[in-house]
C-alpha cells in the first residue's frame, strides 16, 4: 500500500472542519484590515530563497527542497511566503504605483526538519506582507492583526515577544560587540554556532541547542545598541501598540531566524502552553532591505507569518471541536422514483439560491434519512411523497422545532429562502 510522505498529513473528517474555521477567521479579518489576497508560485528559482532567507541560514543549508526541472534550472520548493510576495511585487513593478500594498497569503510551504507535533514537512502558513510604507504605525497594525485573528480563533493568554534589531548603524555596533563577546566562548558552543560565527554571529542568539546555555543568556542585548533615531523609533511602535491593547513585552532574545530582518522583529505566543517551542505560533519583522537588495528600488516591507498546522494543534487541544459542527440548511427525504424527480428539481433550485442542501444518493429508507439528516445537523426537511405532489404540495418540517407545514411546490424555493 502506497502511504503519505514523512512530515505531511491528511486533512479530514472533523480536523478540516477546523481547517475551514481557521480559514475563514483569517479571510474575514484580512478583509477588514483591507488586505489583498496574493498567490505566488509553490516552486521558484532557487536563487531567490538563497538570496533572501541567507546562504547560511539553516533553512537553506539544510531545509530546503531542491531540484532541477527538465530545462536544468534549479529551483526550490517555497519555505517561507515573504521571498515569493517581494518578487511578485517587483517582476509585475508594483512600486511604480503610489500608494502601499498590503497582501496576505495562505499556502503551503516546504522545509526538510524532523516532523514533530505541530512542525511538518509540508506546512501551510498565513501570512502578510506590506510594502512601500516605513511608518511605525504599520509595524503595530501587523503585530495587531496577527494577535486579533488568533484572538478571534479562541486562543487565550496570548503575549507579543518585541525586539529591535535598529538600523544599519546600530547592527554594525551590535555585531561587534557580540562577535567581542562571543569569541572567548567559541569551544562551549554547538559546531553550528562556531560555523555562524564566522558566517553570521547574529544567528547564534537563535540556536535551538544552545538556548539556555549562560553564554546566550548573558549576550549583549541589541537593544542597548540602537542608535537614537532606532530608539525612538521602536518607542513609537511599543506606543501604537499600548493604544491597540495588544499584550507584550520587550524581549532581547527574539532576533528572528532570516537574515532580512531589520528594526521590529516578533514572535507570538501562547503562555498556556508549556513547551516553549510549540508555544510561539507566528512572528515577523520588518525588512527595509530586501527589496533593494531584489533589484528594486530604495523601499520599505514588513510581514508576518503564521502557522496553521500550529494552531490546529493548539485548537484541539482546546477541545474547540465542540462547538464547530457542519450543518446543512435542508435535507430533501423521498422514496419513489417519481419523488426522486422532484428532489432532483427541488435540490438543484435550492443549491442555485445558495441553500446548503442534501438529499438522498444511496437509495435509503425513510427512517435512514432522517438519521442522516439529524448527522448533518439539517436545519429544515423537505419530505416529499406522491400524495401530496399529486396536489402540488410538499411537506416542510422543522428539524429543530418539529413543527411541520405544507407549502406549495412552486414557492418551496422562497419558502425555503425566507425561513432559514
Amino acid at each position: 500500500m502506497i502511504t503519505k510522505p514523512k512530515g505531511t498529513i491528511d486533512i479530514t473528517g472533523s480536523d478540516s472542519l477546523l481547517w475551514e474555521y481557521v480559514n475563514s477567521v483569517v479571510s474575514t479579518m484580512m478583509s477588514a484590515y483591507n488586505y489583498e489576497f496574493i498567490r505566488t508560485p509553490i516552486f521558484e528559482a532557487s536563487e531567490l530563497f538563497h538570496r533572501t532567507v541567507g546562504e547560511t541560514s539553516d533553512i537553506v543549508r539544510k531545509e530546503t527542497y531542491d531540484f532541477k526541472d527538465k530545462g536544468d534550472r534549479n529551483l526550490t520548493l517555497r519555505p517561507e511566503g515573504t521571498a515569493g510576495v517581494v518578487r511578485s511585487y517587483l517582476e509585475n513593478k508594483l512600486y511604480a504605483q503610489p500608494d502601499i500594498k498590503k497582501y496576505y497569503y495562505n499556502g503551503t510551504m516546504y522545509r526538510y526538519e524532523r516532523p514533530q507535533t505541530g512542525r511538518l514537512r509540508e506546512f501551510t502558513q498565513f501570512g502578510v506582507e506590506v510594502l512601500g510604507s516605513n511608518d511605525p504605525i504599520i509595524d503595530a497594525e501587523v503585530i495587531s492583526l496577527q494577535y486579533k485573528i488568533l484572538e478571534s480563533l479562541h486562543i487565550s493568554n496570548l503575549q507579543v515577544n518585541i525586539n529591535s534589531l535598529g538600523d544599519e548603524e546600530s547592527r554594525i555596533k551590535y555585531k561587534e560587540a557580540l562577535v567581542k563577546y562571543l569569541e572567548p566562548h567559541l569551544d562551549k558552543l554547538c559546531d553550528d554556532c562556531k560555523e555562524r560565527f564566522k558566517t553570521n554571529p547574529l544567528r547564534i542568539l537563535d540556536c535551538k541547542i544552545d538556548e539556555d546555555s549562560d553564554i546566550l543568556k548573558n549576550a549583549p542585548k541589541t537593544i542597548d545598541y540602537l542608535t537614537e533615531s532606532a530608539k525612538k523609533r521602536f518607542d513609537t511602535v511599543l506606543r501604537y501598540l499600548d493604544l491597540l491593547e495588544v499584550d507584550y513585552e520587550v524581549n532581547p532574545k527574539i532576533v528572528r531566524g532570516l537574515d532580512y530582518y531589520d528594526h521590529t522583529v516578533f514572535e507570538i505566543v501562547s503562555l498556556d502552553n508549556d513547551d516553549t517551542r510549540q508555544s510561539v505560533l507566528g512572528g515577523g519583522g520588518r525588512y527595509n532591505k530586501l527589496i533593494k537588495e531584489l533589484g528594486g528600488p530604495d523601499s520599505y516591507g514588513i510581514g508576518f507569518a503564521c502557522g496553521i498546522d500550529r494552531i490546529i494543534a493548539m485548537l484541539k487541544e482546546i477541545d474547540l471541536y465542540k462547538s464547530i459542527q457542519r450543518e446543512i440548511d435542508c435535507y430533501v427525504m423521498y422514496v419513489s422514483e417519481e419523488e426522486k424527480l422532484h428532489a432532483i428539481d427541488i435540490v438543484q433550485s435550492l443549491r442555485l439560491n445558495g441553500v446548503v442542501t442534501e438529499t438522498n444518493s444511496l437509495n435509503k429508507n425513510l427512517k435512514a434519512e432522517f438519521n442522516e439528516a439529524d448527522r448533518l445537523n439539517a436545519k429544515l426537511l423537505i419530505i416529499l411523497n406522491n400524495e401530496d405532489l399529486k396536489m402540488g404540495l410538499v411537506n416542510v418540517k422543522d428539524n429543530h422545532t418539529k413543527e411541520e407545514v405544507k407549502v406549495d411546490i412552486s414557492e418551496i424555493v422562497d419558502y425555503i429562502v425566507s425561513n432559514l
